[in-house]
């Protein structure tokens, strides 16, 4: 099963809070693009964006260019039905990163665990690729992944576990690391995911 199959598997099979990953309230996230200090006319793109409800909350804060890009149709549809008549505010697009071109640059990149599931190197160099690409000059990465004392499968598929020593090698001088912090995930089920954060800025 292809990557795009098996997530829209997952996607057609459990529902929004059925999943390890799902988060009621994306705070971690959000909190870190409140310290970026975009204007509400920044463009904003959500990469492996799914169900979450990152989409929400950035759209409650007035942003008006965001893009959810997703291997899945199922997963962003999802997110469309909960949004309701707000949907029509974001551009859904159902792509894989390591091969998306990119139609306009951004001023914020945002990963919540779609990085870690890349362990071949040669879809970690074309993730790069596409972000070099999509990222303005002085734009904002964030990107969160499994700690490296977090889980070392999710859905049924291996991830490599990251730091912010590894992100930052991974994605090469041209980004500066500024922040990095620690999550402690909660799953539906109570049992806890340690998650890596960094941002990174352009340079």
């Amino acid at each position: 099963m292809n990557r795009s199959a098996h997530w829209e598997n997952v996607y057609t099979t459990k529902g929004e809070s059925e999943v390890s990953w799902f988060q009621e309230n994306p705070a971690p996230s959000l909190e870190l693009i409140d310290m970026a200090r975009l204007t509400p006319e920044a463009a904003i793109v959500d990469i492996g964006a799914g169900a979450s409800r990152f989409v929400d909350g950035v759209l409650a804060r007035g942003f008006e260019n965001v893009t959810a890009l997703d291997l899945s149709e199922a997963a962003l549809g999802v997110a469309k039905a909960r949004l309701g008549h707000q949907a029509s505010r974001v551009q859904w697009v159902v792509a894989d990163v390591t091969t998306w071109e990119p139609p306009q640059t951004y001023d914020l990149w945002h990963d919540r665990a779609a990085f870690h599931f890349l362990t071949e190197e040669a879809a970690r160099f074309a993730y790069v690729d596409r972000l070099k690409k999509a990222l303005k000059r002085s734009g904002y990465v964030v990107v969160g992944t499994f700690a490296p004392d977090g889980p070392e499968r999710c859905s049924g598929l291996p991830v490599l576990r990251q730091d912010a020593v590894s992100l930052a090698a991974a994605f090469g001088a041209e980004f500066e690391m500024i922040h990095t912090r620690r999550h402690e995930h909660v799953t539906p089920w109570g049992s806890t995911q340690p998650f890596q954060f960094s941002t990174f800025r352009r340079l």
